[in-house]
């Protein structure tokens, strides 16, 4: 019986040096969604701080057209979402290629998005519509890519 413990024992924290999911320490579905939500509340309250800040300095060096163009209004409000998300992801002690990825998710359904506007078969309420939609998929899939970063928080 000593002999099976200690075998399971070993197993165990060979499993454990590995990274597999050991009875201690499941993933969370509840602490992975509640983290996705943080995230999204993070990047709700980036869109509202730094928008007006982003208005006043465009404005004060003269550019604020640059906000109401499709392009460079969807870019000022990724990052505005991404500054946000990032800062919160690094308060909860995540690594800068997490933060990184994660911030990708927020730019990459515009970028995508861009083609089909340039060829105009959406239009830019379309663009800012379908690229914050988008964006929670590609979340999702960041997540996914890291499992433990997430549900283990």
């Amino acid at each position: 019986m000593a002999d099976s413990t200690s075998t399971r024992r070993a197993a165990d924290a060979a499993s454990a040096e590995l990274g597999d999911v050991t009875a201690d320490h499941r993933l969370s579905s509840k602490k992975f969604a509640l983290h996705f939500a943080e995230m999204v509340v993070a990047m709700a309250v980036g869109m509202v701080v730094l928008h007006p800040l982003w208005m006043f300095v465009l404005d004060a060096a003269g550019a604020a057209t640059l906000m109401h163009n499709p392009y460079t209004g969807a870019l000022i409000m990724a990052t505005n979402m991404t500054v946000a998300m990032s800062a919160w992801m690094r308060f909860r002690g995540h690594r800068w290629r997490p933060i990184v990825e994660m911030g990708a998710a927020m730019y990459v359904p515009f970028l995508v998005l861009f083609v089909p506007l340039g060829l105009e078969l959406i239009d830019s309420r379309a663009l800012m519509l379908w690229g914050h939609l988008l964006m929670l998929p590609a979340m999702a899939i960041a997540m996914l890519l890291r499992p433990r970063a997430y549900a283990n928080c």
